[in-house]
């Protein structure tokens, strides 16, 4: 929702030389969507479960702060790219945006079904913990 891109891939394949092939990464040249406009139905998963991690809610709760503000993160990470400035402050603002959207949809969630039925509790260690001999 960040992007406000639909269009994302996590990787391509060029299979050109046959079994020889290799991942490429692509960008569309708009990986961040249109600042004025907030792609609402990336939100659908989120809104039908109603389930998000502690340790994603945590962080996504972080950066709404305004000392760990995500566009002033995101601003300060890509100062040192060889083609700064890569986004415009509206994008970055837009960032700002969506985050409150998200925090507001697991709010909405948590209204509904309760804290515990939707915050699911990763830092257990104990649970999935197994050990094997080699």
């Amino acid at each position: 929702l960040f992007t406000s891109n639909m269009d994302r891939h996590h990787y391509e394949t060029f299979e050109k030389f046959g079994n020889e092939t290799f991942i490429i990464h692509l960008d569309n040249g708009r990986g961040f969507g249109k600042y004025s406009h907030d792609e609402l139905s990336i939100l659908v998963p989120l809104n039908q479960c109603c389930r998000i991690r502690k340790s994603t809610y945590l962080r996504l709760q972080l950066l709404a702060k305004e000392e760990y503000k995500l566009s002033l993160l995101m601003k300060e990470s890509l100062l040192k790219d060889k083609v700064a400035p890569i986004l415009y402050q509206p994008h970055l603002e837009a960032m700002d945006r969506r985050l409150r959207i998200v925090l507001k949809a697991v709010s909405d969630c948590i209204e509904k079904d309760g804290y515990d039925n939707v915050v699911e509790n990763d830092f257990n260690t104990d649970v999935n913990t197994v050990t094997t001999e080699r």
